[in-house]
Order: C-alpha cells, then sequence, then structure tokens
C-alpha cells in the first residue's frame, strides 16, 4: 500500500499511529515517512494479529489512526477494531486488501494446514481449522524454548533434513534499532522468538507433509528429552 493510503487518511506530521510491532516494519517505516510517529501495539497470541485491547490501551490525544496487518493469511480482526475506532474517534486503515480464503489455492492450503496440525507434534500448530478466513499464506508455528531459545537450533535440524523452513520475523519492530522503545510487547516478542514457518504451498503433496510431520515430530521429542 505504501504511503498513499495513510495519505489520503489523512495522516501527517504530528500524529501517532497505532501499528503491530510484530511484522509491522513496513508500516512503520511508511507511517515515519509522512513524519508521524508509530507507536507499537502487542498482537493476539493465537492470530499474531494486532489486539484491539492493545490498540486501546495505546491511543492518546495525538493518535490519528491504526494500520492493521492481516499477517501469515490471517485477518485482523477488523470488526472489533473498528468499534474501538467508533468510540475513539481514530481511523482504521488497512494496510493490504483481505486475501480470499475461499480460492482455490488457499482452500487447497487450508487442507494442507488441517492434516498438518491434526499430526504435527513436535511444535504447537495454528488452530487453521477454527479459523474460518485463514488464508494460510504461511504455515507458522511454534518452538516452544524449554526455557532457553531452541527455535533456532530446531530449524538449523529441519533444514538439515530437507525442510525449508525459516523465522518469519526476526525481531517486533521496538527492538529493531530504528524504532527501539523501552515498552514492553510480551506477545510480539514471544512470538518473534518462537515462531517458525513451515513449507506450505498448494502443490504440496501427501509424502511432503507426511516429511515435514515425522522431521518435525522427531525433533520435538529430543527437545522435550533434553529439557528434562
Amino acid at each position: 500500500m505504501g504511503t498513499t493510503q495513510l495519505t489520503a487518511a489523512g495522516i501527517g506530521a504530528g500524529n501517532d499511529v497505532v501499528v503491530p510491532s510484530f511484522g509491522g516494519a513496513e508500516v512503520a517505516q511508511a507511517v515515519r515517512q509522512l513524519g508521524a510517529r508509530p507507536v507499537f501495539a502487542d498482537i493476539d497470541a493465537v492470530t499474531f494479529c494486532i489486539d484491539p485491547d492493545a490498540v486501546e490501551a495505546a491511543i492518546t490525544p495525538d493518535t490519528a489512526a491504526v494500520v492493521p496487518v492481516h499477517l501469515f493469511g490471517h485477518p485482523a480482526d477488523m470488526a472489533m477494531l473498528e468499534e474501538v475506532g467508533a468510540r475513539t474517534g481514530i481511523r482504521v486503515v488497512a494496510w493490504e486488501p483481505l486475501l480470499r480464503a475461499d480460492a482455490v489455492d488457499a482452500v487447497r492450503r487450508r487442507q494442507h494446514a488441517a492434516y498438518l496440525g491434526r499430526r504435527l507434534s513436535g511444535v504447537v500448530a495454528p488452530d487453521v481449522e477454527r479459523e474460518a478466513e485463514h488464508a494460510v499464506t504461511r504455515y507458522v508455528v511454534r518452538v516452544p524454548g524449554n526455557g532457553r531459545p531452541d527455535r533456532d537450533a530446531f530449524r538449523r535440524a529441519l533444514r538439515m533434513r530437507g525442510i525449508e523452513c525459516e523465522v518469519p520475523v526476526r525481531a517486533p519492530v521496538h527492538w529493531t534499532p530504528e524504532f527501539r522503545t523501552a515498552v514492553r510487547l510480551p506477545e510480539a516478542e514471544r512470538a518473534a522468538d518462537e515462531c517458525l514457518a513451515l513449507p506450505m504451498a498448494a502443490s504440496m503433496t501427501k509424502k511432503e507433509l507426511q516429511h515435514v510431520i515425522s522431521a518435525c515430530n522427531g525433533l520435538g521429542g529430543l527437545l522435550r528429552e533434553r529439557a528434562s
């Protein structure tokens, strides 16, 4: 979207704009380009999208708008955000259009995600079956740290087994040098530490899905043994 729609919404110098810290780097950059100040809010632990309650808590007299991001194919809670906007008089400006969850590829990805979710035990899988509008552009699981950051070691071990996976968000924006603040956003910080994007394409075969399951479940068992 860039700055065009932000400008059209009247956002400019002197405004505060509430944005998600987890996955919100481009939004924060666009807000700053307009001379406005990004104010970072925490996310919902299940959807990874900005938390409407956190948005309301972050609003000040200088707040002009909130800019939610639909993350990993999951829609932000626009209904609740619009309610917050109506109560407080701030605009809700979506960063990008909502992807269609009923598109052919999205339906196929949802089927794959449901298959993985019923079988994965070595990681914490997203509850895609419960979220009817999830387009599953990325299949993001959590690798609990067992008291230490195991996620990166888990990623390396999966890649050694031929599983192409990556960390979807390396750091919440409020931790980056350009936007560092003293605010604590526990869910965004925990997600950045634990999240891992596993392979997810509409074209994946049952054999490829099973390979992901076997690798994750085997490694998850090893991590639990080492922690105990």
